[in-house]
């Protein structure tokens, strides 16, 4: 089964989208993301991505509290990420209901507390993060170029035992132009095992049809469905299609 992700990017406690990770882009769309992730959860959705935009950037989790009222008032299955890059901060998260954390900066500056991690939780839990600009690794809420290949990095977690990888297109992220589906075909074929969920660029149905064609595991959306280009009547009936 394909599964359509809907994210939820935190900043202040607030439902917010970024432009390719640019906070000076900042758009709020809700002042209570519960409301949000209870419409996407009326409409059939059972994955969310949160995302703590203020961890990110400040490199520790902040919205713990919001995450607490989605996890404690919704039934959906939460991947949380942004700023989890400490052993207390990944025990609160999964003490405050996620299902699943996702490391992208912590597996490029800290890789054995990352592999440490993976052993503790199980690639079950640990999503790797691999976000890329120009097919390098991206850190610290995008703002720094790791310099680091993505296929190479992807190869070194697949062998630690990394069952779910989330890439986005650090270009594609927020402009509505479509995902990298390139990208995800060269880590398709090199990574057949992976779950691979694309993120950034989605702009309308079409896309989705496309990457379900690739046989990803999922995909992750966010603007589009804020911005009114895909409803949650069409994601609904797209998933009813897929049972």
């Amino acid at each position: 089964m394909f599964h359509i992700i809907p994210a939820i990017d935190l900043i202040d406690g607030k439902c917010v989208r970024l432009t390719k990770g640019d906070y000076n882009t900042k758009k709020i769309y809700n002042e209570d993301p519960l409301e949000v992730a209870l419409e996407f959860q009326d409409h059939g959705i059972q994955k969310l991505h949160l995302v703590d935009l203020d961890g990110a950037k400040q490199k520790c989790v902040i919205n713990f509290q919001v995450l607490e009222r989605i996890a404690t008032k919704t039934s959906l299955h939460i991947d949380f990420g942004g700023g989890v890059q400490s052993d207390t901060d990944i025990q609160k998260v999964f003490e405050y209901g996620a299902k699943q954390v996702t490391g992208g900066s912590i597996a490029i500056k800290n890789p054995a507390k990352f592999e440490d991690w993976l052993k503790t939780y199980g690639g079950d839990k640990i999503i790797l993060g691999a976000d890329a600009k120009n097919e390098r690794i991206a850190v610290s809420g995008w703002q720094e170029d790791s310099g680091l290949n993505i296929l190479d990095f992807l190869a070194k977690f697949e062998s630690k035992g990394v069952k779910y990888v989330i890439s986005t297109d650090v270009d594609k992220d927020g402009l509505l132009q479509g995902p990298s589906f390139d990208l995800y075909t060269k880590i398709q074929n090199r990574f057949p095992q992976i779950n691979i969920i694309a993120s950034g660029g989605v702009a309308e149905m079409n896309d989705i049809t496309k990457l379900t064609e690739q046989q990803l595991y999922g995909v992750i959306v966010g603007k589009a469905i804020y911005e009114g280009r895909i409803s949650m009547i069409q994601i609904a009936n797209f998933m009813s299609n897929q049972k």
